[in-house]
């Protein structure tokens, strides 16, 4: 037996229209990742299983520059107390081959008032330190002491050398001056100059400045090669629209660092929806000298896609007062929402038209918004009338009211004219 047949035909059925309806792109959620570089500038990586740990002695200053604070004042305690208990060992043992620790004939002692180990390290603290109080002193009668105070001199002084520059280099590092370079929280993309680009805020907060200030961009994230491989941090330079030929900033007052979205960027074919699905990262390195100490710094720091806002921009905060320009920093990471195609650079690039029809969209609705604050504005000084309040509603009323005419038409019996109004 035959299947009946619908009435309604099945390309206008349930199946049929739900089969033609069209559907949007699914997205999987992003996952979790630990950041490449923190807001901070600091790296976000941990080294294991290092089997040569000798390389690092081998570069011993470096490796003390780089320790924290506690482990380089322990260092520098421990070497001079060693140092001073040394050679204090060195000026008994001197004393004691001598005979000048029981010294009860009278003859000339090598170091005078030496007479226990305690006496030796107090005389090694006053050669080393140079204090030298008067009580204690080496005589012209043993070659021994003699060679021991030199060695004592050269031996202090090498050590005071590599322990007060590893303390003046820990305390002049440059990543201190990198602590007033700030950068805005969060990165926009918005239309300038008819292209969309990616823009973040950098700032000085001391009067001195940077020389030669250089900004570069990466974008960092994970990637696979046509053979297969993976590569799971793939750096890739991104291209600013400042940058020259010596790539240098005059960082006077706060400035936009913009990268345009053309097709060499690798935000090229990423629209607001997939921005916020992809797991790259932004790193934004700011380098420069020093103007005061000639030393070169680094600032950095990154943003994730969730710190990327598609369609907003940086509000200005620079402003001319009295004659001087003026800097609030209140608003140095404020954004407003602006008119920006929610689709990526390259379909922008393919359909201009979208571009056109998001501004007009953006103008039709600014005009809309402006006539119901004008109508609302109106409204609320019709009702309340001026300074009168709702009276003055009433008198303007009742002088707008019609006034009361008269007409005279004769009558037969000479009565009262009509009224008409």
């Amino acid at each position: 037996m035959l299947a009946r047949k619908s009435i309604i035909p099945e390309e206008f059925g349930l199946p049929g229209l739900v089969s033609r309806v069209p559907r949007k792109p699914v997205f999987r959620d992003r996952v979790n990742k630990a950041r490449f570089i923190a807001k901070n500038g600091s790296c976000n990586l941990a080294h294991k299983n290092i089997r040569e740990q000798g390389r690092f002695l081998q570069d011993v200053f470096t490796t003390l520059v780089d320790l924290k604070w506690r482990f380089t004042l322990v260092i520098f305690t421990t070497t001079f107390v060693s140092s001073w208990l040394l050679f204090a060992m060195s000026w008994w043992l001197v004393a004691f081959a001598h005979g000048d620790l029981d010294n009860d004939n009278g003859k000339e002692v090598c170091v005078t008032n030496v007479t226990s180990f305690t006496s030796a390290f107090l005389f090694s603290i006053e050669v080393q330190v140079t204090i030298g109080f008067g009580g204690r002193m080496i005589t012209e009668q043993c070659t021994a002491a003699i060679t021991v105070l030199i060695l004592q001199n050269i031996v202090g002084l090498i050590i005071n050398a590599i322990m007060l520059g590893c303390i003046f280099m820990k305390t002049a590092q440059s990543n201190r001056r990198a602590e007033t370079l700030i950068f805005s929280r969060h990165a926009v993309i918005a239309v300038r100059n008819n292209r969309l680009c990616f823009m973040i805020r950098i700032g000085d907060l001391r009067k001195s400045m940077i020389i030669g200030a250089a900004v570069r961009l990466q974008v960092v994230r994970k990637t696979t090669t046509p053979e297969g491989e993976v590569i799971p941090i793939h750096q890739i330079d991104v291209q600013t629209e400042s940058a020259v030929a010596s790539n240098s900033l005059f960082l006077l007052a706060p400035l936009i660092i913009c990268h345009v979205i053309d097709k060499n960027s690798p935000l090229y074919d990423l629209s607001a929806m997939e921005l916020q699905c992809s797991d790259l990262e932004v790193i934004v390195i700011l380098e420069g000298v020093v103007e005061t100490t000639g030393i070169t710094t680094q600032a950095r720091t990154s943003y994730v896609s969730e710190e990327i806002q598609w369609g907003h921009r940086f509000v200005p905060i620079v402003t001319e007062e009295e004659g001087v320009y003026s800097v609030d920093y209140s608003k140095f990471g404020n954004t407003v929402k602006v008119a920006t195609p929610h689709c990526s650079a390259r379909e922008l690039d393919e359909k201009p038209s979208i571009l056109i029809q998001t501004l007009q969209k953006s103008e039709l609705s600014h005009q809309n918004s402006l006539r119901k604050r004008n109508s609302m504005r109106r409204n609320n000084s019709i009702r309340k009338g001026g300074p009168g309040g709702s009276g003055g509603l009433r008198r303007n009323n009742s002088a707008l009211a019609v006034p009361k005419v008269q007409f005279f038409t004769p009558n037969e019996g000479g009565q009262n004219p009509s009224e008409i109004t």
